[in-house]
C-alpha cells in the first residue's frame, strides 16, 4: 500500500474510498467467517466510522478486525491474529504439543541463565516461543492466506508438519541454548579483563536475549551456536595473547557502537540492509577471535564499510 496512506485510520467516513467494505470492529471471530480482507477497510466502532489498513488482531479466545495507520503495524498485528486463528483451529494437536515439546525441561534449566538482570527466562516464557515459532513456519508461511478457503486450506496442510517442524525447532534451540550456558560459564571462570568481560557479556545479551526465538531471523538462529562456540573460544585464546585479543576489540568497537546506535536512532525498526550489516558484525568477531570456525562468506572491515555505504545511500 502507497505510504501516503498512512494517517487515514483517524479519518471519519466521509473522507473513505467509496468502495472501501465496512465491517463491525466489536465483532469477535473464532474462524474465517468475515470474507476477504481488503487493502483498505472501514470499520464502525461505537458512532465512530474508521478507515485504514486492516488486521486480525489476537483477542484471547477470538480474533477482532481492526484498522491502522501504518500498513507495517497492520501486517505485525495480523500475523499475531491469523496465529491465534490457526490455534483455534488445532486446538487438540497443540494441546498435545504443549506437553511434548522434546527436551523442554533441560533447555528450560539453561533458559533461566538469559536475561538474569530481570530474574531469568521461564519455562513457559520459552514453551510459548516454541510454540509460536512453530506455528509460523507451519502455517504462516508467504503469502499469507487471504480469504477462508486459503485459510482452511493452509490449516489442513500444516497439521501433519507442525510436530516434525516443532521437533526440528526444539533441536536447534536446545543446541543454542547448550552452547549459551557453555559461553556464561567460561566467561565466569576465566575472569578476563573489564572491557573484554563487559564486550563479550553485552554480545551474549543481544545474541540469546529473552525473546532470541522469536526475534532472529530464521536463517540466522541456525548460525547461533557457531556465534557462542566462536565467543568461548576468544576466551581460551586472550588468556595466551590478551594484546590481540585487545587490538582487535579495539577495531571492533567502533563499528560495534555505529551500528547500534543507529539502531537506537531508527527506535528497532529494521530494515534487510541494517539486518545485513548485524550479522556481519557477528561474522567479523569469528573471523578476528574464532578463524577456525570459518564464515559463510569472507568478511572484513573494508567489507563492513561498503555495507555501511550502501545503507547510508
Amino acid at each position: 500500500p502507497s505510504p501516503a496512506l498512512a494517517g487515514q485510520a483517524t479519518r471519519v467516513a466521509k473522507a473513505a474510498p467509496p468502495a472501501a467494505p465496512a465491517v463491525d470492529a466489536s465483532q469477535r471471530h473464532t474462524r474465517w467467517d468475515f470474507g476477504e480482507l481488503p487493502e483498505l477497510l472501514e470499520i464502525r466502532r461505537g458512532g465512530q466510522t474508521l478507515i485504514g489498513f486492516p488486521a486480525l488482531v489476537d483477542d484471547g479466545d477470538a480474533v477482532r478486525i481492526e484498522v491502522f495507520d501504518e500498513p507495517e503495524l497492520a501486517q505485525a498485528r495480523h500475523r499475531e491474529g491469523l496465529r491465534r486463528l490457526v490455534a483455534l483451529q488445532i486446538k487438540d494437536a497443540l494441546k498435545y504439543l504443549e506437553k511434548n515439546i522434546p527436551g523442554l525441561q533441560a533447555m528450560g534449566a539453561a533458559f533461566m541463565g538469559v536475561d538474569k538482570e530481570r530474574g531469568g527466562g521461564t519455562l513457559e516464557e520459552l514453551r510459548q516461543q516454541l510454540l509460536e515459532l512453530a506455528l509460523d513456519r507451519a502455517f504462516l508461511q508467504e503469502p499469507l492466506p487471504a480469504d477462508a478457503k486459503a485459510f482452511e486450506q493452509r490449516v489442513a496442510d500444516g497439521r501433519g508438519r507442525l510436530n516434525l517442524i516443532a521437533a526440528e525447532i526444539a533441536r536447534s534451540a536446545g543446541a543454542i541454548l547448550t552452547e549459551f550456558a557453555a559461553a556464561q560459564r567460561k566467561l565466569k571462570d576465566a575472569k578476563p579483563p573489564a572491557d573484554v568481560a563487559a564486550d563479550i557479556a553485552q554480545q551474549l545479551q543481544r545474541l540469546v536475549g529473552r525473546r532470541f526465538l522469536v526475534e532472529t531471523p530464521h536463517a540466522q538462529l541456525q548460525h547461533l551456536p557457531r556465534y557462542l562456540k566462536a565467543v568461548q573460544l576468544r576466551l581460551d585464546k586472550q588468556r595466551g595473547d590478551p594484546a590481540r585479543d585487545a587490538a582487535r576489540l579495539a577495531e571492533l568497537k567502533p563499528q560495534d557502537q555505529r551500528y547500534w546506535r543507529l539502531v537506537a536512532e531508527r527506535k528497532g525498526v529494521q530494515d534487510p540492509r541494517l539486518q545485513e550489516l548485524r550479522w556481519l558484525l557477528e561474522e567479523l568477531r569469528v573471523s578476528f577471535f574464532a578463524q577456525e570456525l570459518r564464515t559463510p562468506q569472507p568478511v572484513s572491515l573494508k567489507r563492513l564499510d561498503k555495507a555501511w555505504a550502501q545503507l547510508q545511500a
